[in-house]
């Protein structure tokens, strides 16, 4: 029996339709489930309190928890792996850093294109503190400039990791004033800074989440900000470029998933956070760590990411910086 041309036409427009219905039911009940974050870091660094910081929020919005997983190692590119081998479903998050884009350049061999396979969907961002031990008699960048060049090499330099933002930052600073500190890298910002405080290790280029209360407490000494220009939280703190022109280098960090992972789904939770980001509340919170707010969409943010990775890779080259 023939179909009359009606009826064919209503049952072939409704399977055409079928595809898109199901990627919209399918980004209405998401999530149905709890998310999980893989975090490059261990706990208690830049990283981990951003994401922590919006984790309730973002819980509550979503209706769903997040359980974060810390997987530091390798500059984080151990927790970027994770994430970019889980299903493209929206329940595998990554929480990154600046070092995402310094990889591309600091690592040879990846089984990753950052750029490619991560949509970025909140960024927070800010300056990176000159921070010195106690220990260490200065009390400005130039006093410290001038003692590391009588002291050649006895001076450690931590950081959250070979090729993350505060080795990178250092490593500028040692091209440009021609100094010699050995870099220490640890398995994130917490281990850093606990070495720090010990004087293990004399200097650090770190953001100001995991530093400031100990700064505020009189256990570290910072020297300066690594912004172009002062940081408006820290107007009395001069910034590393009035004494070393043309020194750059700040801290941002960020959430992401796999960028195959269904638009809706993507735009979700980029405007959920940028929701999360834009409370008076939390824009006080983030100041007081030091950092600013980010807005923007993933294309916006890929096209940061972008601008950073070019930016970065001049640095690793012209620094020689070697991952380990």
């Amino acid at each position: 029996m023939k179909l009359a041309r009606r009826e064919f036409v209503r049952l072939a427009a409704g399977a055409a339709a079928l595809p898109i219905t199901s990627r919209i039911a399918g980004a209405q009940a998401y999530p149905a489930r709890p998310i999980r974050v893989v975090v490059g870091y261990a706990p208690a660094g830049g990283t981990d309190i951003f994401v922590r910081l919006i984790g309730q929020p973002l819980t509550d919005r979503l209706g769903q928890s997040l359980v974060i997983e810390n997987r530091p190692g390798a500059a984080s590119n151990i927790a970027t792996d994770a994430v970019v081998h889980a299903p493209a479903d929206g329940y595998t998050l990554l929480g990154f850093d600046a070092a995402a884009a310094i990889n591309a350049t600091l690592y040879e061999k990846l089984n990753f294109n950052f750029i490619r396979d991560i949509s970025t969907i909140g960024v927070i961002r800010g300056p990176l503190l000159l921070i010195v031990h106690p220990s260490v008699p200065a009390r400005s960048v130039p006093e410290f400039i001038a003692y590391a060049k009588a002291n050649p090499g006895k001076i450690s330099m931590a950081s959250a990791g070979t090729g993350n933002a505060t080795h990178m930052a250092g490593e500028l600073f040692k091209v440009m004033t021609h100094i010699e500190m050995t870099h220490v890298p640890y398995r994130g910002a917490g281990p850093a800074v606990t070495d720090l405080l010990g004087g293990q290790v004399q200097v650090y280029f770190g953001s100001m989440p995991p530093t400031i209360e100990h700064i505020r407490a009189g256990k570290l000494r910072m020297l300066a900000v690594t912004t172009a220009t002062r940081f408006a939280t820290l107007p009395d703190v001069p910034a590393v470029s009035e004494f070393v022109p043309g020194f750059e280098a700040s801290q941002w960090f960020a959430v992401g998933l796999r960028k195959s992972t269904q638009a809706e789904i993507v735009q979700r939770l980029n405007k959920e956070i940028n929701a999360i980001l834009a409370d008076p509340d939390m824009r006080a919170r983030l100041a007081d760590l030091g950092t600013t707010v980010f807005p923007g969409s993933a294309a916006d943010f890929d096209k940061f990411l972008v601008e950073e990775t070019e930016k970065w890779a001049k640095v690793v080259k012209i620094s020689g910086a070697k991952a380990d």
